[in-house]
């Protein structure tokens, strides 16, 4: 294994941080009095209604009550396909909140290929939250298609981007059930060449990881 230097968009993703928040709120009413006059008359009762501090059907149902443990999601045969080199117990990245959000990452440098694979699982309050997250993240993606047989719903999408004449190509895949996201990247390099992989092998790599990582989500089912 030789030590290269990383181009500046690879090198900054060796520290990356999670940072998630969440709000919470709470209603309050006052009491009611009955006036003076009507005092030997039954008060009419009130309708009661439901305050949005108490947990809705939705959330009361939850499919996925909170992220699974995200670098035992993948088999080490995937891991050492994928990321030759890389350690397979991976490094989970700090969250602020492990129910909501967990992220392993894996990486390595082998002769002069480069490759790095993050899965996260993020989990929402409501197939609703879920789906708005799923479409914000899509947004800014152009290009790819979706996936079929994953999840409720999924995406994946392949990029290439070069910095000092080197080439990354990066493959993301977004896969919605119920209330959680998975969300894999994956990309590469080759520092000898200085190009990147090809498309197909990035796209079907990250594919990959995502079905597992859904898998492991499903097994983990509350």
């Amino acid at each position: 294994m030789r030590s290269l230097p990383l181009p500046l968009t690879l090198t900054a993703r060796l520290s990356p941080v999670v940072v998630l928040a969440a709000a919470g709120w709470a209603l309050s009413s006052g009491p009611s009095t009955a006036p003076q006059a009507a005092e030997n008359e039954k008060p009419p009762q009130k309708t009661e209604s439901r305050s949005s501090s108490e947990p809705s059907a939705t959330q009361a149902a939850k499919t996925y009550p909170a992220a699974p443990a995200p670098c035992t999601a993948l088999a080490e045969k995937t891991i050492k396909s994928l990321v030759p080199g890389a350690k397979t117990a991976g490094k989970e990245i700090p969250s602020t909140d492990t129910e909501l959000r967990r992220t392993c990452s894996w990486n390595a440098l082998e002769g002069y290929e480069y490759r790095w694979l993050d899965v996260s699982f993020e989990v929402l309050e409501s197939d609703e939250a879920a789906e708005r997250s799923y479409e914000s993240r899509l947004k800014d993606k152009s290009g790819g298609g979706t996936v079929p047989g994953l999840g409720d719903v999924a995406y994946s999408v392949v990029n290439l981007a070069t910095e000092d004449k080197q080439e990354t190509r990066e493959g993301v895949v977004v896969a919605r059930a119920s209330n959680a996201l998975v969300i894999v990247t994956y990309n590469g390099s080759d520092f000898e060449s200085k190009k990147a992989p090809g498309t197909d092998e990035i796209n079907k790599g990250a594919i990959k990881a995502a079905k597992e990582a859904m898998a492991a989500l499903e097994d983990g089912r509350g």
